[in-house]
């Protein structure tokens, strides 16, 4: 738009002068406190809402308003969203079987130090606990350091079905299902460590933003780790 609406009369804005953006020297503030009390900057705003609307101000505002709205990409994908120390990562909702209760892991002999982390009980039934943390790079430590403030956060195991097999990845925090348009994924970050392929792009869900994981490449990754 060009158009720029006409100044019109000018105001008198004692509020910035004598007023309580000025030198508070205008006798009335003692009974009203605030110049939005007074009925002189309720008389200015008023008269500044009034001014008479130029044809090139009108004109422009119809031009802008007639323009037809951009259409929203389709939503037609969906992940499950979870958040390992710092980081906020997302996974295909298919492959997300269950989010169970943080559970004690037991560790496996001569399988230490790697992203096996043991085997856990999940519902009466024993699975192996990957860490995803080593394969990306994320840096280990108290686990609800990055919580946001003003809320909980619990840890969590989230089971992912690899072809027939179940594997119990321990989290931070759960999100839930975020849907979104795969035509608005973002690239990864350049910068990214770990495992770079492992990331097929960026997903938001408001201030939060995720590293989508490749369903295909966490699969082997994963499967990979239990040989």
């Amino acid at each position: 738009m060009t158009a720029q609406r006409p100044p019109g009369p000018a105001l008198d804005d004692c509020w910035r002068r004598i007023g309580v953006a000025g030198d508070r020297s205008c006798p009335e503030l003692e009974r009203h406190v605030h110049c939005r009390n007074c009925g002189v900057f309720a008389g200015a705003a008023q008269r500044s809402l009034q001014r008479a609307v130029e044809p090139d101000y009108r004109e422009a505002w119809a031009r802008e308003l007639a323009l037809p709205e951009p259409q929203a990409a389709a939503i037609d994908a969906a992940a499950t969203v979870f958040r390992i120390g710092a980081e906020w990562l997302a996974v295909p909702v298919a492959l997300a079987a269950r989010v169970a209760p943080a559970a004690p892991v037991h560790r496996l002999p001569h399988r230490s130090g790697g992203a096996l982390l043991g085997v856990v009980n999940v519902d009466g039934r024993v699975l192996p606990a990957v860490s995803l943390a080593p394969l990306l790079g994320i840096a280990s430590g108290n686990a609800n350091a990055s919580a946001p403030s003003g809320r909980h956060a619990f840890e969590r195991l989230l089971v992912l079905a690899l072809r027939g097999q179940r594997i119990a990845v321990p989290v931070a925090e759960m999100h839930g299902i975020l849907r979104y348009a795969a035509a608005t994924i973002r690239p990864p970050a350049a910068t990214v460590g770990g495992h770079p392929a492992l990331l097929a792009g960026v997903i938001a869900d408001g201030a939060i933003e995720a590293g989508l994981l490749d369903g295909a490449v966490l699969e082997r990754e994963l499967l990979g780790v239990l040989r």
